[in-house]
């Protein structure tokens, strides 16, 4: 996953506005308070709640 430190940084959740970690797998973006994840597509984040997945960890 190329998003860059700087977007990170700066990234919440758009549910509950807690900063989102990458996967282990670096395929998405992990939300730690309502464990939403948010996946990566062609190196963009895609930050929307409809798109993102319930990670049961």
């Amino acid at each position: 996953m190329a998003v860059s430190k700087e977007l990170l940084d700066i990234l919440v959740c758009p549910l509950c506005k807690t900063p989102v970690k990458p996967t282990s797998d670096q395929q998405g973006l992990k939300c730690a308070t309502c464990r939403r994840v948010y996946p990566v597509r062609g190196d963009i984040p895609v930050m929307l709640v409809d798109e993102a997945r319930v990670d049961a960890e």
